[in-house]
């Protein structure tokens, strides 16, 4: 795989993290507006947070004086890539995608060499599986929530869903849920249900008739069932867990 964008590490809130200089993005994707202009409006746009999805260190210029470079995480510059909406930004894309298969698959599990380290193993996982029942304790009754919330006729705006998942333990905002849902193949880009999250009954699209000077109109809007509820809520809560 060439490398187009260079994959730094850089110290998110005491951890390193794989991530890119966002102003070699920007040169990149060819993206007219100004560096400074430009990221700043993308971090207010999309709700990215300092120090989770990128951080920002003060650099000695060449002509002198300072400037501010943004490293962002990659899944931030994933999103980025996306919403330019550009042959470039795909490309971009898919170079990240393709960084992050490589370096998970780079993080291979040493076996133990000898007995005293296979004790060790086993201990953490006795841990961890302590650990695992205790959350899956602590979540029986968001689980038993979602249970009754799959069995309701009730449809909610994606906005809810964001909402109801956060209030079960996954931050996540509106806007972010919408990249992810359009990530995943749930919705079109112009935020349409896909024919794979209708056949799976997670959504339903309602209409709605306004009245404009041009006549009557039809306006589609994509509303979560109930079924597309606990699926969204189960499958975070997996994320969650991992």
């Amino acid at each position: 795989m060439n490398s187009i964008i260079q994959i730094d590490k850089q110290n998110f809130s005491g951890s390193l993290k794989d991530c890119v200089n966002a102003r070699e993005l920007h040169t990149f994707l060819t993206v007219q507006t100004k560096f400074a202009d430009w990221i700043k409006r993308r971090i207010s746009e999309y709700d990215f947070i300092e120090n989770q999805d990128f951080v920002t260190l003060s650099q000695n210029r060449e002509s002198g004086g300072l400037s501010i470079e943004y490293f962002i995480s990659l899944d931030m510059a994933k999103e980025l890539s996306m919403v330019e909406r550009t042959p470039r930004g795909k490309q971009a894309r898919q170079y990240f995608i393709e960084c992050e298969k490589q370096l998970s698959g780079s993080l291979k599990p040493a076996l133990p060499q000898n007995y005293k380290e296979a004790l060790r193993d086993l201990l953490h996982q006795v841990e961890a599986n302590e650990k695992l029942q205790q959350q899956i304790a602590a979540n029986a009754p968001k689980v038993a929530f979602a249970d009754a919330v799959g069995n309701s006729d009730d449809v909610i705006l994606i906005r809810d869903l964001a909402k109801l998942i956060k209030q079960n333990g996954v931050d996540i905002g509106e806007r972010r849920l919408f990249v992810w849902l359009r990530e995943n193949g749930f919705l079109t880009l112009d935020n349409k249900a896909t024919q794979k999250a209708m056949n799976l009954g997670v959504f339903r699209m309602t209409e709605t008739t306004i009245t404009t000077p041009q006549g009557n109109q039809i306006r589609l809007t994509t509303k979560v069932t109930g079924k597309g509820q606990q699926y969204f809520l189960n499958k975070f809560a997996a994320f969650q867990a991992a």
